[in-house]
């Protein structure tokens, strides 16, 4: 996950996160203060065709779908809902889309013109539970993309996505078990992290890649 320079409130997250056992308290002494990459300047309906973009890709691939797409449009910045609801399937998938995310694609463009994909300034009023029963009514979206648009679009701070495999398996090295705990017991053992759970969640991401190189252990120390 990209990283940013901490706020005041992604201090205080990782101070608290530290404060409930030895082992959070190594991850966090490990990794250093929460440095999430949020951003909050994406629309909604921006985040989610990127989103689509992305499923099932590395993320240069996806990089350079999405770069052929910008620019397959006569403006700068990205395609707008207009002319994305409207554009020719051939030219879509000439940018190396699969039929399917074109359908999604537009399908995301068309609810946004139609109000069901919310403008980034009246999803600040809506709770995560109303916007993800909103928006994985589109084709293409589940509760795990509803729950990225969150954390790193409308900068949520208390979002646990238990399906995401990082997160579960950062947990289950944090806490040395034989396997991953099942969505409905994180979630269970992630109440205790409230009203930070978003930040847990980028914690254990970090878990999760300490893992990948054995420096998670307690006698390891993280080198960069």
């Amino acid at each position: 996950m990209q990283t940013a320079p901490p706020d005041n409130t992604d201090i205080e997250a990782s101070r608290f996160l530290a404060g409930l056992d030895a082992d959070w308290q190594r991850l966090v002494t490990l990794v250093g203060p929460c440095a999430i990459q949020r951003r909050e300047q994406r629309e909604p309906y921006e985040a989610l065709v990127r989103a689509v973009a992305h499923q099932q890709l590395h993320g240069n691939a996806a990089a350079a779908i999405l770069s052929r797409l910008m620019a397959s449009f006569p403006h700068d910045g990205f395609p707008s809902p207009e002319q994305l609801a409207t554009a020719d399937e051939t030219q879509l998938r000439s940018c190396g889309l699969s039929m399917a995310k074109v359908n999604a694609i537009r399908g995301i463009a068309a609810a946004t013109l139609a109000g069901t994909v919310p403008s980034a300034s009246i999803a600040a009023d809506m709770s995560e539970e109303e916007l993800i029963t909103r928006l994985t009514s589109l084709k293409g979206i589940g509760r795990w993309t509803v729950e990225m648009l969150l954390i790193f679009s409308l900068g949520r701070n208390d979002v646990l996505p238990v399906d995401d495999f990082g997160v579960r398996e950062g947990w289950r090295l944090l806490k040395n078990l034989p396997e991953q705990p099942k969505p409905k017991a994180l979630a269970v053992i992630g109440e205790q992290w409230k009203p930070y759970r978003s930040i847990a969640a980028w914690y254990l991401w970090q878990a999760a890649n300490l893992g990948k190189r054995g420096a998670l252990m307690p006698d390891k120390e993280l080198v960069e």
